[in-house]
Parts: structure tokens; sequence; C-alpha cells
């Protein structure tokens, strides 16, 4: 019996321990894992602060492309008034107004971080379904943006730059142009030919061209707008989650 007791002592004595070293693993675990989120919620919030920086340098693009585009549908207005006989030919008008339909720059869009998270694979530590889904969606939305730019690039080189080039001085042109536009600080106030420009104006697929450019400009503005309403919902949702970390 002595025996029996000493060996069931050393038995729980032995069940003790390995429970003990259990309980010791598991705690580890525990702290392991919870370690590891913490670093993954470190993370995640770095990517949301980045990607928040670079809507907000968005949101100011977008809004100055917007002006751009809305003046450019301007410009080919006043060059379709010329063209229909509905006002009467100011050289130096007609120039400016053409220019500054057919010099255009492409939207780029500020996602670096967003870029960096695609190709480290770590989308998924997005933690916020609305945050992951609005991102791939704005991407969506940028290369709508993209496809119209391609086509309206298209229509120029088409429909007005090969008019355009094969009868205006460009060398003249631009000077008057950039004249015009730095309020006589630079380039020269040229004399511009009127009958090259009444040739331009009675050109039935250079008139087409600036007709599609309103068409296009418009199109890019409504996009403009919806990446904007698109970008400050994100901006909101990024806020948010930035908030219950604080």
């Amino acid at each position: 019996m002595i025996k029996e007791n000493k060996v069931s002592k050393y038995l729980l004595y032995a069940i003790g321990e390995i429970i003990l070293v259990v309980i010791g693993i598991l705690i580890a675990l525990a702290i392991n894992n919870n370690n590891g989120e913490r670093k993954t919620r470190i993370k995640e919030l770095n990517y949301l602060s980045g990607i928040k920086s670079d809507l907000n340098l968005n949101l100011i693009e977008l809004k100055t492309y917007i002006t751009t585009r809305e003046t450019s549908v301007s410009s080919a207005e006043t060059v379709l008034d010329f063209i229909n006989n509905n006002k009467e030919i100011i050289l130096d008008e007609f120039n400016f107004n053409s220019l500054n339909v057919q010099i255009w720059y492409p939207f780029k869009k500020n996602d670096n971080t967003y870029r960096e998270l695609i190709n480290s694979g770590n989308l998924a530590i997005i933690s916020n379904d609305s945050i992951k889904n609005m991102l791939i969606n704005s991407q969506l939305g940028y290369k709508q943006i993209s496809v119209l730019e391609t086509h309206m690039q298209y229509d120029f080189e088409n429909y007005i730059y090969p008019i355009y080039f094969s009868i205006a001085d460009l060398e003249s042109d631009i000077s008057n142009y950039t004249f015009q536009v730095s309020n006589g600080t630079e380039g020269v106030r040229t004399e511009l030919s009127k009958e090259k420009i009444e040739l331009l104006l009675k050109n039935q697929t250079f008139k087409n061209g600036f007709v599609l450019s309103i068409f296009n400009n418009k199109k890019l503005v409504d996009e403009y707008k919806n990446m904007i309403l698109m970008s400050e919902k994100l901006i909101d949702l990024i806020d948010s989650e930035l908030i219950k970390n604080k």
C-alpha cells in the first residue's frame, strides 16, 4: 500500500507537470498569436494611412482636371462657333481656343500604396470588406478614365492633328498661344495667317474632331466626379478604421 501510494503520488505529480507544460505552451501560443495579430494590424493601419494620403492627392488632381476639361469644352464650343459662322473670326481667339483643346494630358493617379499592397500579396490583411471592395472598384473607375482618354487620343490623332499639322504653322501658333497664356511674359505675339485658319474652319473632319472632343471631355468630367465621390467615401471609411486604434 505504501508503494502504491508512492506510485499514485508520482503519477499525480507527473500529470500535474504535464498540465503545467501544456498550459505554458497554450499561453505562449496565445501571446504569439496576439503579437502576430497586433503586428498585422499595425501593418494594415500603415497601408490604410498610405492609401488615404494617395486618395487626398488624387482628389486635388481630379478637381484640377475637371476645371481643365471644362475649359477645353468651352474652347471647343468657341471653335465650333467660328466654324458654324455663329461668331466673327478673331484670329488670336481661334488660335488660343484651338490649341487649348489640342494640348492636353492624361490623368495620372497616385496609387503607390495600393500597388505595393497588391504586389506584396497583402490585400487580405485589409480586414474591412467595404474598404477592400471600394479600393478594387476605384481601380476599375480609373481604368474607365484611361479608356476614355485613349479613345479621345485616337479621335485627336485621326480627326484633328493630321488636318491641323498639314495646314497650320505650328511654330507661329504655339508662340502666339504661349504669349496669350503667360499674359505676355513668354512667347511672341506672332501674326497669324487668316488664310490658313479659314482652311481649317472649312474642313469637315477638323470640325468633327472638335465635336468629339466635347463629347469625350464631358464624359471624362463625369468620371472624375464619380471618382471624387468614391474617394471621399473611401477616406471616410478609412478614417473610421483608424479611429478605432486611437
